[in-house]
């Protein structure tokens, strides 16, 4: 039996952000613009998402109706910045965003340097949350600027760097000075750390070393040059075997340990974090999997469909979680490439917004408009037919 639509649809908006072009918060918006002027009568219902990279705090703290507290830190080159991280609805758990302190998008492209960015910023949000009495944490990885393995970010919770002359490393770790640790000494970790819970959400699952390593995979991203991806790379790798000695622990083969970095790894090491896939993080927190309920259609997207899509990114959590619920989804994003994979988990289809004779560079200049003239248009196309049927029966 042909499904009719002449009663109101229910229509999910959970998009993630469009890398350069739009936050998720802007994409749902233009989503929604383009559901009204195809269906106006529909029911539409934003769950503001993200998968642990950029838009995570904004995402969970807009989810669960939190709070966000700013708090003076540092930049991935030391430059003093106010920033801010959330506290979600529950009154008690604490999202903290490295991109918002660390993140490459706060550097021009001519300040990219993974050899001298330092995550020590994201270390000083952690201390001013933990000094305001919190210890529950989500920590979003993802957009880093930095290739520290977190020494940065450990540094400013206490744990002291010393070189070979038995000296503390006074400089915020980054990259380059790796190379440099001979020794650690966790003894003076802040103390709250060992009541804390900490929890790593990220949206890739490199590991820390080798071919599929952060430092091989995305340190070119970040401003490397070949030559700078092998120094860093033979820094990492000294730095994660001390470390590793140090702690008792074993991070180097985990899923995701790479992620920002090897900020990830360093959470793990010095912090004792626990490694949880980003999406699954953000749809728990919202409540998503009861929200959707009864929904006629979801609607996500992001700035590139990819290979890469399939394994962890928002579009296939969102896919895993309607999948059995036979909800469709509709995945829209600005470059689509190798996507055959997400019709086996759930998506019903993608679509590009980007018109083939439209440059990157424009399309992503026009990426509000494109995107709620591609919501527009799929739905019409999807709604029409159906409508007739119901008519003419």
């Amino acid at each position: 039996m042909t499904k009719s639509y002449l009663k109101p649809m229910k229509i999910i908006i959970a998009p993630d952000s469009f890398k350069g072009s739009l936050t998720n918060l802007e994409a749902a918006s233009a989503m929604e613009r383009g559901v009204h002027a195809a269906i106006p009568n529909a029911e539409v219902e934003i769950i503001h998402i993200a998968d642990g990279g950029e838009g995570t705090l904004q995402a969970l703290v807009a989810s669960t109706n939190g709070q966000f507290i700013k708090a003076e830190a540092i930049d991935p080159i030391g430059r003093p910045v106010t920033r801010q991280f959330g506290v979600l609805g529950d009154g008690k758990t604490i999202i903290i965003e490295m991109a918002e302190v660390s993140g490459l998008l706060l550097l021009k492209k001519a300040e990219r340097n993974p050899l001298i960015t330092s995550t020590y910023g994201t270390g000083m949000l952690v201390r001013k949350a933990l000094d305001l009495g919190y210890r529950k944490f989500i920590i979003g990885v993802g957009g880093s600027a930095t290739n520290d393995g977190g020494a940065g970010m450990a540094q400013a919770l206490g744990v002291r760097f010393l070189r070979e002359d038995k000296t503390e490393i006074s400089e915020n770790l980054c990259g380059e000075l790796l190379s440099d640790v001979v020794a650690i000494d966790v003894s003076k970790l802040h103390a709250a750390i060992s009541q804390s819970h900490i929890v790593v959400a990220c949206d890739v699952r490199n590991p820390l070393l080798g071919k599929f390593g952060c430092t091989q995979v995305y340190s070119p991203q970040k401003g490397a040059t070949p030559a700078m991806v092998q120094q860093l790379e033979r820094n990492m790798a000294m730095f994660t075997e001390l470390a590793e000695k140090t702690t008792g622990l074993s991070v180097r083969n985990i899923p995701g340990a790479g992620a920002a970095g090897g900020l990830a790894a360093g959470f793990m090491l010095f912090l004792g974090a626990k490694f949880q896939p980003g999406i699954d993080i953000v749809l728990d927190a919202c409540g998503f999997s009861e929200r959707i309920k009864n929904a006629t259609f979801i609607l996500t997207g992001e700035g590139k469909i990819d290979r890469q899509t399939s394994f962890g990114k928002t579009i296939s959590g969102i896919a895993l979680r309607a999948k059995p619920l036979n909800i469709p989804v509709i995945a829209f994003a600005g470059i689509v490439e190798n996507a055959a994979d997400l019709l086996d988990i759930g998506v019903t289809q993608y679509y590009s917004i980007r018109p083939e004779s439209m440059s990157l560079e424009q399309s992503m200049a026009d990426a509000a408009l494109l995107l709620q003239n591609s919501v527009e248009k799929v739905l019409r196309e999807m709604t029409s037919k159906p409508i007739r049927d119901a008519e003419n029966a």
